[in-house]
């Protein structure tokens, strides 16, 4: 009988020893539930292509957050559906101090001051259109500088509210030097920034357009002049460089799990923190397979969490947050 000289199955043979060498693991604390918010009083609505996730009203969101904080999630990512009324080509309800977004800020602040908040920064919640910023004259391109404008004051207003992180999704060139400029000479020193720093063309994105209702009957949105190439690599780079240097304090890749060599690869070149987003898509493939019984929902969750964090997210954004902190019973 040939003599192996190493036998890595040792490390593998029963639970206590595979508990005592893993490597990565997940913990409340890692998580940012993001939740969508409506205005009035009516009750919670499903999002018919998201099982289990609904918009809430600003009630229901405050027992939303009790629950996150008494599971050990600190943080929520707040993303409001406007209503259609109020939505134009140029998003004049993201101005407006009465907004939604800015009511729902400061209401969380003032009974959770512990709980921590991410406002997303972008313009296709508010406009009729569906896109991240204004449109040119040709009513197709994205004009870049006159919409950062816009999100600079959007997140001066963010931060007067209450917000810690301010979280730019736009993916408008330069828009992270000049937020930060923004809040500091209005005095805001200590809000925070997260940037979408590599946020891809994905077509991943379709149930979180329906839940913020951002399609507006369009059944598909071309983003592709502004958020990243699915195709290239090297473009993060840049990007991740660009907001590192201009004052981004927390660095994202979304979607995650199709783009894990991203994380990595962002890993390897920044000490700052590093996000990533789960986004809709991913929750809702993860849940039609598991409502059709070809995966266990509970199994497929915690791996598909396990990769982000093993690719090396420091943080990640998920919908299935609550559903997996209940179940890990980390109490």
């Amino acid at each position: 009988m040939s003599i192996i000289g190493r036998r890595p199955r040792i490390l593998r043979k029963n639970g206590s020893i595979r508990a005592m060498v893993t490597e990565t693991s997940l913990h409340p604390s890692d998580f940012i539930y993001p939740i969508f918010v409506i205005d009035g009083s009516n009750q919670a609505e499903p999002v018919e292509s998201m099982p289990e996730v609904y918009r809430y009203n600003q009630e229901d969101l405050y027992r939303k957050a009790e629950e996150c904080l008494n599971l050990g999630i600190r943080a929520l990512a707040l993303f409001p559906c406007v209503n259609c009324d109020l939505k134009d080509s140029v998003g004049t309800e993201a101005l407006r101090r009465e907004s939604l977004i800015y009511r729902i800020i400061t209401g969380l602040k003032e009974r959770f001051p512990d709980l921590l908040l991410f406002a997303d920064v972008a313009l296709d919640p508010y406009t009729d259109h569906g896109h991240d910023g204004l449109l040119g004259e040709d009513g197709e391109t994205v004009l870049n500088d006159p919409t950062v404008d816009v999100l600079c004051t959007m997140s001066v207003m963010m931060a007067q509210a209450g917000v810690d992180f301010v979280a730019p999704s736009d993916m408008m060139d330069g828009r992270i030097g000049a937020i930060r400029k923004a809040l500091e000479e209005s005095g805001h020193y200590d809000t925070g920034i997260l940037s979408y720093t590599a946020k891809f063309a994905s077509a991943f994105y379709g149930p979180f357009r329906e839940a913020v209702g951002s399609k507006q009957g369009q059944d598909q949105i071309c983003k592709a002049s502004y958020q990243l190439n699915p195709a290239n690599r090297r473009e993060s780079l840049i990007e991740m460089q660009l907001d590192q240097s201009e004052g981004s304090d927390i660095l994202m890749v979304k979607p995650a799990g199709p783009y894990l060599d991203i994380i990595r690869d962002l890993r390897e070149r920044t000490d700052l923190p590093l996000a990533a987003y789960q986004v809709s898509g991913e929750y809702a493939q993860i849940y039609a397979a598991a409502q059709k019984g070809w995966l266990d929902l509970s199994r497929t969750r915690r791996e598909s969490l396990l990769s982000i964090k093993r690719a090396g997210a420091d943080l990640i954004l998920s919908y299935f947050a609550i559903s997996f902190c209940k179940e890990e019973n980390f109490s």
